[in-house]
């Protein structure tokens, strides 16, 4: 018996010590463990330059987080609007008309290593032109944030409240490489229900019942799970 008990020890010894092994060597993230993941991305898009230096509204990128629940990865093709002229950043642009000015030539066009990922991605050469030679494969993007299957949430039923996307996404237009900023847990999500729920209630004095209903903000279990 106790030799038994001894090799279900052991056994159960080394599961363990197989898992701390697994989790401290690997870059594996849990559900609701996420908090400051930032994966690495088949190409290094950055939010700080589109966000924040140029302007770029968020809903013009994601814009099914109006009208849905998923705000969703933009196509590819949307990228193009803008980049199937802009082939390079203004630093390298500049730099090759200056060289051409030089050299007394005219200046070539350029592409960034990044622009050639998305313009390989729709069957396109490095000019940004379609070539049959080339087979078209989607970027496959590492998904950031990652809610439990058990738990719902809609995107455009904060979007259309005026839920502002860095109150869950944070300073996401000083990011060059996106990162789960909040912790995305239960605790989480309620505080921030509680506290607009307070904020919207000293308005609700000179409110109608329709007023009232539509600014509530709920905290019961049936909103996020069902």
């Amino acid at each position: 018996m106790s030799v038994a008990l001894n090799a279900k020890t052991f056994l159960a010894a080394m599961f363990v010590f197989a898992l701390v092994a697994l989790f401290s060597s690997a870059d594996v993230q849990l559900l609701n463990g996420q908090q400051g993941y930032t994966p690495d991305q088949p190409m290094a898009y950055s939010h700080r330059l589109h966000a924040g230096e140029l302007g770029i509204d968020c809903l013009y990128c994601h814009y099914g987080a109006r009208t849905s629940r998923h705000a969703g990865v933009p196509p590819a093709e949307l990228c193009m609007n803008c980049h199937g002229s802009v082939t390079a950043g203004m630093d390298a642009s500049a730099l090759e008309k200056a060289a051409a000015e030089e050299e007394g030539r005219e200046a070539r066009q350029i592409t960034s290593p990044e622009l050639t990922k998305l313009y390989a991605s729709l069957g396109r050469g490095p000019d940004g032109q379609l070539d049959e030679s080339i087979e078209p494969k989607p970027l496959e993007w590492v998904r950031v944030h990652n809610l439990p299957d058990f738990v719902y949430f809609n995107h455009s039923v904060h979007v259309t409240r005026g839920v502002a996307c860095e109150s869950c996404h944070g300073p996401v237009s000083s990011m060059d490489k996106v990162r789960q900023e909040g912790s995305m847990t239960m605790g989480w999500c309620i505080d921030c229900h509680r506290s607009q729920g307070v904020t919207k209630a000293i308005k609700m004095e000179t409110r109608d019942d329709a007023e009232r209903k539509d600014m509530h903000v709920s905290t019961d279990c049936a909103a996020c799970h069902y």
